[in-house]
């Protein structure tokens, strides 16, 4: 049931009560760039991605709620400026080797900075020091390409209900754990079926012995962008 409308870059998006921004503009087709939401989950606006200005001031659309008349500006050349910065700071930030990662062409990490024309990072990589962990059995924990989005920590604990996953840490020592006593995965409940498994975006948690399974030409973002295939997806958002 529609409840009114606001204006995205002068269109007008209907919206349902209780949605926020950027689920209304999903639902309408319209892609705002995006790392951390996931449709299941309560947004809580850590990447800042999707921040739009709501009538002249800067929010991020997934924790702002929609409401009538308002104005709001994305696709605008000062917006996606910062958006390709904060994507460039993820990318120094951590080790990410694109053309050897099992996640290219399905990363949305990836797909974000070309969707924003990101052609190089600008910034001088940290590389740091974050050892693989390939304690399980079936899955294979890389640490370096953590953006630190928590949807492997609220999947797992929220919906797993085992709580495998969590960070620690404060700003540019903030980092994702295991939570068990080794600190290894191979010492946790967690399964090949579990949602903490299928919702990362980039190439943290991978099931061993499928890497590079897809051809490139197959593979998610070789047949559409990410915002055609955000766009198109169901109840929005890129899980």
């Amino acid at each position: 049931m529609t409840h009114g409308t606001f204006e995205l870059d002068g269109r007008e998006v209907p919206f349902s009560p209780g949605q926020t921004i950027l689920q209304a503009a999903l639902a309408a087709s319209v892609y705002i760039p995006h790392l951390c939401y996931h449709p299941e989950f309560k947004p809580h606006g850590s990447c800042k991605v999707c921040t739009v200005k709501v009538n002249g001031r800067p929010m991020s659309s997934c924790t702002t709620p929609a409401q009538e008349g308002q104005q709001v500006e994305s696709n605008t050349p000062e917006i996606n400026e910062a958006r390709r910065t904060l994507v460039q700071f993820l990318f120094v930030e951590g080790n990410h080797f694109c053309p050897s990662c099992e996640q290219s062409g399905r990363c949305t990490l990836q797909a974000t900075g070309y969707a924003l024309g990101m052609t190089n990072p600008q910034f001088n990589p940290l590389f740091p020091n974050r050892p693989v962990d390939a304690s399980h059995p079936d899955i294979l924990l890389d640490f370096n390409r953590c953006i630190l989005c928590e949807l492997c920590v609220r999947a797992s604990g929220e919906v797993d209900g085992k709580s495998v996953f969590a960070l620690s840490g404060r700003g540019i020592t903030k980092h994702l754990i295991v939570n068990a006593e080794s600190g290894k995965l191979g010492d946790t409940e967690l399964s090949v079926g579990d949602k903490a498994v299928e919702v990362c975006p980039v190439g943290v948690i991978l099931r061993k012995r499928k890497g590079f399974d897809e051809p490139i030409g197959r593979r998610r973002y070789d047949i559409a962008a990410i915002d055609e295939f955000a766009a198109a997806a169901p109840k929005g958002g890129t899980p």
